[in-house]
């Protein structure tokens, strides 16, 4: 049986190994390590925005975590912790996911994903949650994962998926959904923070905010990704 082929994105970033010191195209391994132990065989996608039809050669589309997405793409100014645009990123991922869109292909964005997904279809976001929420559930410190409650619609596809309406999830991020557009909201976390977002009219187009690459809870790790690559063969 052929493997569905899952293009994952990727980070533009300063890196070093080796005797090496630049920039470089990456991602870290857990995510195309839960993709390949789930029957996919993945490509990584650099960022390159002009470069959307390799869409057309894909069976589903993975959208990750990352530097925060550039506000100029939701119609707002940068607050003074948010990250220096990524704007090569930013362009890419939303070429490649309305691309996706168009073509019916599966989507899952993790994290940043599903930010990306809110600006693509005409939401936006909050560029500080300890700010809103106060003491956020969400990270302690860049690089740490903080555990904290989850209740999904029933019936969501998020639910199926995991076989529950309240599980436990791992979060490491300080911006979070505001606006989600058009998307329909399914998940929130126990401070109401929007946990996960779908589009309900697809066969498979779902966020989440946490990351299940990263989770100790393998079995519902291991029902999102097997999910998604069956919604890809």
């Amino acid at each position: 049986m052929t493997k569905p082929v899952i293009g994952i994105t990727t980070y533009l970033e300063p890196a070093k190994w080796g005797a090496w010191d630049i920039p470089a195209a990456l991602i870290p391994w857990n995510y195309v390590n839960k993709l390949q132990q789930s029957g996919a065989s993945v490509v990584l996608l650099p960022p390159d925005p002009d470069c959307h039809d390799a869409i057309s050669r894909l069976d589903g589309l993975v959208m990750v975590g990352g530097a925060d997405v550039d506000p100029a793409r939701y119609g707002a100014q940068p607050d003074s912790g948010t990250d220096a645009p990524r704007e090569s990123r930013d362009a890419s991922e939303l070429g490649l996911y309305l691309a996706a869109l168009e073509r019916g292909i599966p989507v899952l964005g993790i994290c940043r994903g599903l930010q990306i997904m809110a600006v693509a279809h005409g939401g936006s976001l909050h560029q500080h949650l300890p700010d809103i929420v106060g003491n956020t559930l969400h990270r302690d410190a860049p690089g740490t994962f903080n555990y904290h409650g989850a209740t999904f619609t029933p019936g969501s596809l998020i639910a199926n998926l995991v076989g529950a309406t309240e599980i436990t999830v791992n979060s490491s991020h300080h911006q979070a959904v505001d606006s989600p557009g058009d998307l329909t909201v399914t998940g929130l976390a126990s401070d109401g923070t929007i946990e996960v977002c779908e589009v309900t009219s697809a066969k498979f187009v779902l966020g989440v905010q946490w990351h299940p690459e990263f989770s100790d809870d393998e079995a519902t790790s291991e029902n999102i990704f097997r999910g998604f690559i069956a919604a890809c063969s």
